[in-house]
């Protein structure tokens, strides 16, 4: 260490002897006044002309905006009587960052929300910002887990669907999800009109998230449309009641029934089977969730004859009274051999009909080109969506007549070879029901009536065909069993077998398709039972008898006058009831 010279102080060290440039610090001077101007003009610009920057980060730490829901809208039926509607109820959420509960607290929580403590702490230990502990639960619980107080706790307002007719409506009105949102049924077709336009508010939040200010509201919520339909809950209860006993009595895999209004094409009913509870969906299966009167599709049978029949009718090529021989009851067309259930001598095209000849149906076919057929099937509406707007809806299955062998064309006029849904066959015997022509099905009430619809036949033709399918249901027919007392009705039944595996088993799809009151047709009902497996298959015996059901409890809620006299009933022995002529 050096010694310091005598008399040399600090400001006078040599070593500050050397000056700095004279330009230097008037840089420094310069750029210290450029950069204190420029924060001025920046704070100037932020604060005077383009203060929303700073409005918006302020607003970001405390501001929040909410969505207010809206309602989602009634559905009812045809009478105006409530088949779904919204019930507000609350959710319990979570800020995992601030819900640090001791023990006792979690175990209190956990046992409100009837929820297992660990899934509750893993709820709470995920991390996130925002977590859902239990959804849709009723207002007084969430009161309840308000007043534990326990912090990060919160609830918010959510609707819930009700559905007052349960399983009986499940299949037309489907159901909504956690976030109301339609899922299946008229709830999904409809969506956009049912779930109305969510609102917003602009609060205030504290770092808790907690709501201390309403600041204003930016949106109004809409409330969704009320959607009427033209389901009538009387003919609905009727048609499952009829289907539910039908499935127990024969032990069947599955069924359905549609009911239309021949007046308007109104869907009156339309029932399914297995079903479901919509108001508590924890155990479904995708068998119980399908409308299979709309999105399954089976080979109709015998229920197709009174079309070629009509065509036979309709080209002038028969009258009903025309004599086709049917003897022996088999009939081979190139390789394959085609019988009657039943074998059959002369047989005129009503009794055809009436006794249901697969070879009378065949020989009135193969008098005529495939594609004049075709045509016929394509204009009743086969082969192709019915454009209900349901979800799922099928068009099932007919072949392009250019591909028509003869064998396929004779099968085809008596139901085998061709696939169709329920709706498909009820929407087809329009025209039997209207005098020849079809109006489109709605789902939706209809108010105007349409004067007039697409013509297939000629009124004589349908008229024709309708004395025929009245047959049908009298003595000598397939299908007494669908007599209703009061009333004249007819149809047609229908048995077939099922492709599986691309060949036909011994499994059969029973069926009826009729019309009533044959006088002035209101009502057009159609049966189909899949698998009946308790000793009877055939569509006279399973299916008729539903057909009777439904058809004299909605002729009876509907007011129709009855057009046939009644016959006079005497008790059984066994408690039933029987014409008296029969008892005698």
């Amino acid at each position: 260490m050096t010694k310091v010279e005598k008399g040399v102080t600090f400001n006078r060290n040599p070593l500050l002897r050397s000056e700095l440039p004279v330009w230097r610090p008037r840089f420094v001077l310069v750029c210290l006044l450029l950069g204190s101007l420029a924060l001025v003009g920046r704070a100037a610009y932020l604060q005077g002309v383009h203060d929303q920057f700073l409005q918006a980060k302020g607003e970001s730490r405390y501001a929040r905006v909410l969505q207010v829901p809206a309602t989602r809208g009634k559905i009812s039926d045809r009478q105006g009587d409530v088949l779904a509607q919204s019930s507000p109820v609350k959710s319990v959420w979570a800020i995992p960052e601030d819900a640090k509960l001791d023990p006792s607290q979690t175990r209190q929580l956990a046992a409100l929300l009837e929820m297992n403590v660990n899934e509750l702490n893993q709820k709470l230990a995920s991390g996130k910002d925002f977590v859902f502990l239990k959804r849709q639960v009723s207002p007084e619980l969430a009161d309840r887990v308000a007043a534990l107080k326990l912090p990060g706790i919160h609830d918010q307002r959510e609707y819930r669907r009700f559905y007052p007719g349960g399983e009986v409506m499940a299949h037309v009105l489907g159901f909504t999800g956690m976030d109301d949102k339609g899922q299946e049924g008229i709830e999904l077709a409809f969506e956009s009109q049912l779930a109305g336009k969510p609102g917003s508010r602009r609060v205030v939040k504290d770092r808790r998230g907690n709501v201390v200010e309403d600041v204003q509201s930016i949106r109004l919520p809409q409330d969704g449309r009320e959607v009427l339909l033209s389901i009538d809950s009387k003919i609905q209860y009727l048609a499952h009641a009829a289907l539910k006993q039908a499935m127990a009595e024969h032990k069947a895999k599955a069924g359905g029934v549609v009911v239309l209004d021949a007046k308007t094409g109104e869907v009156l009913a339309m029932a399914n089977a297995p079903t479901y509870n919509p108001n508590n969906r924890g155990k479904l299966t995708g068998d119980q969730l399908r409308n299979r009167t709309l999105t399954d599709t089976y080979e109709p049978g015998s229920t197709m004859k009174p079309f070629t029949a009509a065509m036979a009718l309709e080209k002038g090529k028969v009258t009903a009274n025309t004599v086709i021989n049917c003897a022996p009851g088999r009939m081979t067309i190139g390789s394959a051999t085609i019988s009657d259930a039943h074998p059959h001598g002369a047989l005129s095209v009503a009794q055809v009909i009436q006794k249901s000849s697969n070879i009378g149906s065949a020989k009135m076919a193969l008098a005529f080109p495939p594609e004049t057929m075709w045509k016929m099937l394509d204009d009743l509406g086969f082969g192709a969506p019915l454009k209900l707007g349901f979800p799922g809806e099928v068009g099932g299955r007919l072949r392009p007549a250019k591909n028509w062998k003869p064998i396929e064309q004779a099968t085809i006029s008596y139901g085998h070879g061709i696939s169709v849904s329920l709706m498909q066959m009820a929407n087809a015997y329009q025209v039997f029901a209207r005098d020849g022509d079809m109006v489109p099905l709605s789902l939706s009430r209809v108010d105007t009536p349409p004067v007039h619809g697409s013509r297939v036949f000629s009124p004589q033709t349908a008229r024709e065909v309708r004395q025929m399918l009245e047959m049908v249901v009298q003595p000598g027919g397939t299908a007494q069993k669908a007599n209703v007392p009061g009333y004249r009705v007819g149809g047609k039944t229908g048995t077939s077998m099922k492709l599986v595996g691309g060949r036909y088993a011994s499994r059969y799809v029973a069926s009826f398709v009729g019309i009533a009151p044959i006088s002035d047709p209101r009502l057009i009902v159609a049966v189909m039972i899949d698998e009946p497996s308790n000793g009877k298959r055939y569509g006279g015996e399973v299916a008729a008898p539903i057909f009777a059901q439904v058809v004299g409890g909605s002729l009876r809620a509907l007011g129709v006058p009855p057009d046939a006299p009644l016959k006079p009933l005497q008790v059984a022995r066994d408690g039933s009831f029987v014409p008296v002529r029969e008892a005698m």
